[in-house]
Order: structure tokens, then sequence, then C-alpha cells
């Protein structure tokens, strides 16, 4: 009895200590990925970004792990505006997107139409000297 008892016993801490392992390998396996484009849409309350990327709209949630920056300023959610062009690294689990990392990017520079250069004005032209009258040759 205390055989089968034991036996038993150890079949059931193989199998926990075995689903234990494949829940550990399956956390390992979410897929880490990244999205580079412009925001179409934010919910701060609902933790919720959505950005449209070249192959389409990715919505992500965040949590309290993710980071959310503006070069070296850190940021909230709430700081991430529509029309802002962010990169977001996130996390694929079970169907779930979820966010890392947040990068506001810095908004390019508005070209400035130049203004031409002023053209510098050529000076007048001076006046051609007057040659000297030829001296007349002796005997005419």
């Amino acid at each position: 009895m205390k055989k089968s008892i034991a036996i038993v016993l150890s079949i059931v801490l193989m199998f926990a200590f075995t689903t234990v392992a494949f829940a550990a390998e399956k956390a390992k396996k979410a897929a880490k990925k990244q999205v580079t484009g412009e925001v179409t849409a934010v919910d701060a309350k609902a933790n919720t970004l959505t950005v449209k990327g070249k192959s389409g709209d990715v919505a992500v949630s965040t949590d309290d792990k993710t980071k959310v920056t503006a070069g070296k300023d850190k940021k909230a959610l709430a700081d991430v505006k529509v029309g802002d062009k962010v990169e977001v690294k996130y996390t694929e689990a079970d169907g779930k997107n979820t966010a890392t990392h947040v990068s506001i990017m810095a908004a390019p520079a508005k070209k400035t139409e130049k203004a031409a250069p002023a053209k510098k004005e050529a000076a007048p032209a001076a006046a051609p000297a007057k040659a000297a009258p030829a001296k007349k040759a002796a005997g005419y």
C-alpha cells in the first residue's frame, strides 16, 4: 500500500513539474515585435494606443511596466497625442499586444522657405579713361 501511494504521489509531482516547465516555456515564446508610425488613437483611461504602421494598424495596451519616453525624458501615455510619430516595442501573447516601450519621435523641423540671398549690385563700371591725344609726327 505504501509503495502504491509513493508511486502515485511521484507521478502527480512529475506532472506538476512538467506543467510548470511548459508554462514557463510558453511565457518565453511571447513574440517581441515593433511598429513605427503615426498614432491614430489614444485612450489613456483604457491604457490603449493604436499606431498606423507600414503593414496596417496595430492596437497595443499598456501597463505599469510600459516605459513612455520622448528622447531621454520620461513621459506618460497621456502625453501621446493623435498624429504623433512613435516607435512602439511590444510583445504578442495569446492574441494580445502589450507595449513594453513607447518612444515619441521628435517632430521633424518645418522647412522654412529660405529668402533668396540678396544679389549684390555690381558697382557701376568706371568710365573708360580717355586716351591722351597721340603726338603728331614731325613734318606734317
